[in-house]
């Protein structure tokens, strides 16, 4: 297994532009949305300030001495995520839909029964969906620039062929399980020896053609594809408690165990290689690379929080929440299916038959650990007597993010981390009017940049809204959410212009909290 671990290190690492980065996944796990119930979501999800809601157990615990009654509650939601891909000048579309469960909790609170000084507090234990990994997108275009097979051959120069193939004992040579060396194993790339340099290099039937050097350079186009289906989540427990003091002061403490699934699906597919020189020239129908990751792992974390109201109509909120410490298990398969017009039985440089696959015996499995950034919130709440105002600004340093292992370096990772990221002011503002036992809620937040320098804003915003009605005994909030995005996949990296589809995602969410004080 060890082995195994050292192997799918090496082997990200190399490939960056292709397999999922783990630079990426860095900030997709540190990079959360507001989550909690339908209240505070319509709210934009200010709430840092505002307290006796259960989504304090995870923002600001403080917020749980709030509380007057025990209650239970439970959410429910669907997700609609449409994505619009642009590539090589070429549009796309996709969508995808998901029934989820984001929260529900259970809040003890106790009073004192004094009138002054320490009052009483809630303990809670909370569940909230702080994470969503569910969406797809697909992209085709026409690529005359270059392909993924420029990718493999640059992968490979040098390389022993050996490393791409098992030896007599069955044993992988180091680039066995990578995606070159399934390449290699397709025809993809062949090898030749240069005695005079003593070394290895590779070249292509699909390649353009030897080029008449009076002539331009022979051109070669080809039709490009990817579809990727993700899903997963993150949610995270909290065992939560904010005590009381005087109606003025507020403080508690959170324990937070987080759980974390992602699941990606994904092909790359090349097809219809055309040759200006020989038009005529057509080695390959089609190859296709299939890639699929199961990333699991576990975290804690800590907040701490308080809250001041200095006088009737205003409260002041802050927290912090410590690194989440992950520990995560990710396995890794691949395969690559290739059908040729070109083979040839007698000669061992050319398939033997149209259809060619490959893939890895095992899926490759990789232990590692990963501290995500620490978070500080401060906020204030304007309160008067037909509703309030609530508002909260969050720092957080996305370069903090780090992996360790104890099968291999990730040095290189948290370089890039440490270079392609920045720090980032995120904020999130709301309002509720009350009538009687009804309530209107609006609101808006914004998630800034993380990236030191991009040709893409890669922040996000989004608005909200909602309803709710309040009883002694029952209430129910709902929500909903529109957020928008944007954001930039390059399949592979090569010499020269890399190929970039040019993504936005629009995401509606549409939630309900069902609560019931006792």
């Amino acid at each position: 297994m060890k082995k195994i671990i050292l192997i799918v290190t090496t082997m990200f690492a190399g490939i960056s532009g292709y397999a999922q980065d783990f630079v990426d996944n860095a900030l997709l796990f540190s990079r959360l949305r507001p989550a909690g119930s339908a209240r505070i979501q319509s709210l934009g999800g200010a709430q840092v300030s505002l307290g006796g809601d259960y989504s304090s157990a995870m923002s600001n615990p403080a917020g749980l001495g709030m509380f007057n009654r025990s209650e239970f509650t439970l959410s429910a939601g669907m997700t609609f995520v449409n994505s619009d891909s642009e590539y090589l000048g070429s549009a796309s579309t996709d969508s995808k839909s998901a029934f989820n469960i984001p929260g529900l909790s259970i809040v003890l609170h106790k009073s004192s029964e004094r009138e002054s000084g320490f009052m009483g507090g809630s303990f809670a234990i909370t569940l909230n969906r702080i994470n969503d990994f569910n969406k797809d997108f697909q992209y085709s275009g026409t690529n005359d620039q270059n392909s993924l097979i420029d990718y493999f051959l640059n992968y490979a120069q040098g390389a022993d062929p050996n490393s791409f193939l098992l030896d007599q004992h069955d044993e992988p040579g180091s680039e066995y399980y990578s995606i070159t060396g399934l390449a290699y194993r397709n025809f993809l790339i062949e090898d030749f020896f240069d005695s005079q340099n003593n070394e290895y290099y590779y070249t292509s039937e699909l390649t353009p053609l030897p080029a008449d050097p009076d002539n331009p350079a022979e051109i070669r186009t080809l039709d490009q594809s990817e579809t990727s289906e993700s899903k997963g989540a993150q949610y995270q427990w909290a065992i939560s408690y904010g005590a009381n003091f005087s109606d003025k002061w507020f403080v508690g403490a959170s324990l937070g165990i987080v759980s974390l699934k992602y699941k990606i699906h994904q092909t790359f597919h090349e097809s219809n290689f055309r040759y200006s020189e020989d038009p005529d020239y057509q080695p390959i129908d089609y190859f296709r690379v299939r890639e699929d990751f199961d990333i699991r792992g576990s975290g804690v974390n800590f907040t701490i929080g308080g809250i001041v109201r200095p006088v009737d109509f205003l409260q002041i909120g802050a927290s912090l929440v410590t690194p989440t410490f992950y520990s995560i298990t990710d396995v890794y398969d691949a395969g690559i299916n290739s059908v040729w017009k070109m083979y040839n039985v007698s000669d061992p440089s050319f398939p033997s038959q149209p259809n060619v696959e490959a893939s890895f015996d095992q899926p490759l499995v990789s232990d590692y650990k990963l501290k995500t950034p620490m978070r500080l919130t401060t906020g204030a709440t304007l309160i008067a007597k037909y509703g309030f105002i609530s508002a909260d600004v969050e720092f957080i340093n996305y370069t903090r993010s780090k992996y360790k292992s104890d099968y291999g370096s990730y040095e290189p990772e948290n370089t890039d981390i440490k270079a392609e990221y920045q720090s980032a002011v995120n904020y999130r503002v709301g309002a509720e009017y009350r009538y009687e036992k009804f309530r209107l809620r609006g609101g808006y937040n914004f998630l800034a940049d993380p990236f030191e320098s991009s040709e893409t804003n890669r922040s996000q915003s989004a608005v909200t809204a909602g309803a709710g009605f309040r009883s002694k005994h029952f209430y129910i909030d709902a929500a909903a959410i529109f957020s928008s995005s944007r954001a930039t996949r390059v399949p592979y990296s090569v010499d020269g212009p890399d190929p970039v589809a040019k993504q936005k995602y629009n995401t509606s969410v549409f939630l309900m909290t069902f609560g019931f004080p006792f």
